[in-house]
């Protein structure tokens, strides 16, 4: 009996879509904000929250020489980020609403518990070893908030602000593979593995945990 098999089919796959449109909606939501601290355009909040919601899924399917990409197999996921991007700037602009550094926190740390899950997952199921898993899962949910923070001219968070992220990305991967391995049901593992991933980077800014850094 393989315990890292994927999700069990018929409903495997209606699971793994919704947690990536979950995730993309969440990520896209803190390009928006990440955009909007930057005063762009619309095009420009756009072309960011693309990047933030479909980076990290697009290098992950390039790995693992997955083509057509998953937007590009779900179009209808294009479809919700550009009325997501329309529809925030527009609730933003009414309500006269900041977009601070600590907006971007909640929609990229479930991004981050999401993007690790479904990454991770889609790697098992197509055969991988679970270090490759695990580190499909990293790619999936960091590459797209580095993205979005290089379009927005500042240095990525995930890695200059010292607070673990994708730290807690590779932890939540091997968490997930762990609970697998016990025979937990997957969709059970999968939805721990979101909670405590995100959980632990939300906690981590909250109580300024740091990774050690260059002293000056």
């Amino acid at each position: 009996m393989n315990l890292l098999a994927p999700l069990p089919p018929g409903w495997s796959e209606l699971l793994r879509t919704a947690l990536e449109v979950a995730a993309t909606l969440a990520f896209a939501l803190s390009g928006v904000i990440a955009a909007a601290r930057q005063r762009l355009d619309v095009v420009g909040v756009c072309v960011v929250a693309f990047a933030a919601a479909f980076g990290g899924g697009t290098l992950r399917d390039l790995l693992l020489d997955q083509r057509p990409f998953f937007w590009e197999r779900h179009i209808e996921f294009v479809w919700a980020l550009l009325a997501l991007c329309l529809a925030a700037m527009a609730l933003m602009r009414q309500r006269h609403l900041a977009p601070t550094e600590r907006a971007i926190l909640w929609p990229d740390a479930i991004g981050l518990g999401l993007f690790t899950a479904i990454g991770v997952d889609r790697a098992l199921a197509l055969g991988q070893p679970a270090l490759v898993a695990v580190m499909m899962g990293v790619v999936t949910s960091v590459f797209g908030g580095v993205l979005r923070d290089v379009l927005v001219n500042e240095v990525p968070r995930a890695l200059s602000d010292h607070r673990p992220y994708a730290l807690w990305a590779f932890a939540g991967g091997w968490l997930y593979v762990v609970l697998l391995g016990a025979a937990l049901l997957p969709w059970l593992a999968l939805s721990i593995t979101v909670v405590a991933t995100a959980g632990l980077r939300v906690l981590s800014v909250y109580r300024d945990w740091q990774l050690p850094s260059w002293r000056d």
